[in-house]
Order: structure tokens, then C-alpha cells, then sequence
């Protein structure tokens, strides 16, 4: 008989062709499972594609009592309770590499949307407010400038990559410095204060959470910009909304939010920041490797073999 793969958000087809061939796929038509379904189908589950938008918890953990393996879509792990799955024996993996590209180009685009007031002027011509003129919607160049790393992973290095391309210096901050880096490592305090641009590229973890706060945002130089693509709670989104408003920072670019779907609505209110809900991987590319990886891992699994996955 073949195990059932339960997969919590309707995925593209092409990512999980490889899937379809050696188990029987349970997946909405559209959209993502209700929590009632999701309830009714996780007894009968043998592996678990687990998205972002749908957290699993204990209780389904719990209930689930033929899961073997947990694939999450995505690098992140904290909509997952990793401690129930483990005291349980369940394997838990995410999908590290698919998630590079698309991110980091979603990151450089936001540095230049939010540099050189792309929506601004784009909203502003739509509403025909406008102003034309030789010094009336002066950006900042990103040539030349000090671009901050927070958290200088795989995600970390590509947006490194191509910043280095556009003519940016580089710096970073992790726990502790890499060996043969590169680029320069600076304690946090520091690189809030010389960067120009600071990307934040870690994980969400108790110790990232509030990273950034009123204290440490005051250290970022009036000129800066703030980008966000890894997790919304790593910035206190509270102190970042006082920043902006009282132009403590020159802008933002964000892809997450702390509560999200929900979005502070003084953020909406400010012209300063760019807004992208949570589209980091959400190209058909991505989204199709996000699949086949996740599928290469319950393959992998159940046939014994290794599983490329970091936590």
C-alpha cells in the first residue's frame, strides 16, 4: 500500500511530480486545508509538507500517529513545534537551498525600491500628485554604500553576492565571526551604525527575537535603510514604526511582519516604507524547487538516504 503524503497548502503540480509517482498525494484544490480537514486527514498521514500558513502544533502532532517525517516548505521552522515532533520520533527537515535565489533577489529589489522611492513616485504619478523637477524626489545611491548583513547564511551570502555586484561594501554580523570570511565582521552596535543598508538574513529564533529594538534602531545612521526578508518578529515592529515616522532612518523595505497576515496599520499609512506580503519564494520557479525539494526529502527518507536539512 502506498503512504499518504499530507500537504497542508495546494501546491503547482510540476514540483511534486516526482511524489505523485511513489505515494498517494493528499492536498487541497486550492488554498490551504481547513483545521478541521487538516484534523480529519493527519491519522492517516505517513509524511507531512508542512507551509508557513499553517502551523502545526502539538495537538496535531499528537494526533498524527503514523507520521513519520515532517518537511517543512521553506527554511523556517518555528511554525512548527519541533520538540513535540521529536519526542515523538518524528523527522524534521526543511528545504535550505530552493529558498536562496528568490530571496536575496527579493531583498536587493526592495534595497532599490525603497533607495530610490520606487513606490512613492510610482503611487504619486498614478494619482497624478507628482512632482517633476530636478530636486523634487531625490533617492540615495546604493553604489558605493556600506550594505550590513544580519545573520550571514547561504540566504546571507547570496544577497552579499549580489550587492558586491552593484558596488556595495560589505559587512556582517553572526553570533561569532566566520572563518576566512570575506567580509568584515562587526559586533551588532556597529554594524547599526556604519551600515548604510542593513539586510536581516537570520533565523527567528529567542534570541532574535526583538533584535531590533528602539534602543539599538537609534544607533542606524538617519540616511539608512532597513530590509526584512527573513521573519517579522526579529524587528519590534512598534519601535520601527517610530523610527520611520520621526525619520530616525531614511526607510524600509519589508516582506514580513510580526503578526502576519495582520500588518501595523500605521505601516500602510507611511510613504517610506515598501510593502510585499511574504513573497520572498513567490515566484513559479521557487515555488516548484520548494516542492521538489521538499518531495527529494520524503523520498530520501523513506528510502533510507540522506537528507540535506539544516535547523
Amino acid at each position: 500500500m502506498k503512504k499518504n503524503i499530507l500537504i497542508t497548502s495546494h501546491l503547482l503540480e510540476d514540483g511534486i511530480q516526482d511524489l505523485q509517482k511513489e505515494f498517494n498525494i493528499i492536498m487541497p484544490e486550492k488554498g490551504d486545508f481547513s483545521r478541521e480537514e487538516m484534523l480529519a486527514h493527519l491519522p492517516y498521514a505517513d509524511a507531512l509538507i508542512a507551509a508557513f500558513s499553517y502551523p502545526i502544533h502539538k495537538e496535531e502532532i499528537e494526533i498524527a500517529k503514523r507520521l513519520k517525517i515532517i518537511s517543512s516548505y521553506g527554511v523556517g521552522f518555528n511554525h512548527i513545534d519541533i520538540k513535540t515532533a521529536k519526542e515523538k520520533g518524528i523527522f524534521v527537515c526543511n528545504t535550505p537551498y530552493a529558498v536562496l535565489e528568490p530571496t536575496a533577489e527579493l531583498a536587493i529589489a526592495l534595497m532599490h525600491a525603497v533607495a530610490r522611492r520606487i513606490y512613492e513616485c510610482d503611487k504619486n504619478i498614478k494619482n497624478k500628485t507628482i512632482q517633476w523637477g530636478m530636486l523634487k524626489n531625490l533617492g540615495i545611491s546604493l553604489y558605493g554604500k556600506t550594505l550590513g548583513i544580519i545573520g550571514l547564511g547561504r540566504i546571507g551570502n547570496a544577497v552579499a553576492k549580489r550587492a558586491s555586484v552593484c558596488g556595495m561594501n560589505i559587512i556582517y554580523h553572526n553570533r561569532k565571526p566566520i572563518e576566512n570570511c570575506p567580509y568584515e565582521y562587526k559586533s551588532l552596535n556597529d554594524l547599526l551604525t556604519e551600515s548604510d543598508v542593513i539586510s536581516i538574513n537570520t533565523p527567528l529564533t529567542s534570541e532574535t527575537h526583538h533584535l531590533l529594538n528602539r534602543e539599538n534602531l537609534s544607533l542606524m545612521k538617519p540616511t539608512s535603510i532597513l530590509i526584512n526578508t527573513a521573519r517579522g518578529a526579529i524587528i519590534n515592529e512598534k519601535d520601527l514604526v517610530c523610527a520611520l515616522k520621526n525619520k530616525q532612518i531614511w526607510g524600509a523595505g519589508l516582506d514580513v511582519y510580526e503578526n502576519e497576515p495582520f500588518i501595523n496599520p500605521q505601516l500602510l499609512e507611511l510613504d517610506n516604507v515598501v510593502l510585499v506580503p511574504h513573497i520572498g519564494t513567490e515566484t513559479t520557479e521557487a515555488r516548484n524547487a520548494i516542492s521538489q525539494e521538499c518531495s527529494n526529502n520524503i523520498i530520501s527518507f523513506f528510502n533510507g538516504q540522506k537528507i540535506n536539512s539544516v535547523e
